[in-house]
């Protein structure tokens, strides 16, 4: 594998990680200063690091006691020399500080990463569910 490769699937364990420890300074560094989101909850967009950082810091804050365990499945990626695209089903579950699951999502996520001065960099990031036809409910579990 190469450092290109490495580095790009070593993006997934770092937001594992991050979001575990509720670490949010190793949260941004996986994220360029340009970065766009598209997240599923409440807001049509986030754009920059500054407004990125607001909803990682409310998000983490919010846990309290609770730690959020992160897998990812089905991930599929594809590189360039200078730009990447990894989707992944991710699966989000809140655990008590007794270790107790409290409830557990799924979203689609789709992350887009360029090479800027030898380091990858998530420069959009994009999360959905499905929305049911008969209700118009997001699907949060495949």
């Amino acid at each position: 594998m190469s450092d290109n490769e490495d580095q790009i699937a070593n993006i997934l364990s770092r937001y594992r990680m991050a979001v575990l420890d509720k670490d949010v300074e190793g949260m941004m560094e996986l994220y360029a200063d340009d970065i766009r989101v598209f997240d599923t909850w409440g807001v049509w967009t986030h754009d920059g690091i500054a407004a990125w950082r607001q909803v990682v810091e409310h998000w983490f804050g919010s846990l309290k006691d609770e730690i959020v365990k992160v897998v990812f499945d089905d991930v599929r990626t594809e590189r360039g020399s200078d730009l990447a695209v990894v989707s992944a089903v991710t699966t989000y579950t809140a655990v008590s500080a007794n270790g107790e699951e409290l409830r557990s999502m799924q979203n689609r996520v789709t992350r887009s990463l360029v090479r800027r001065a030898d380091l990858w960099k998530i420069v959009h990031e994009h999360s959905s569910a499905p929305i049911r036809f008969e209700d118009m409910k997001a699907i949060l579990m495949r």
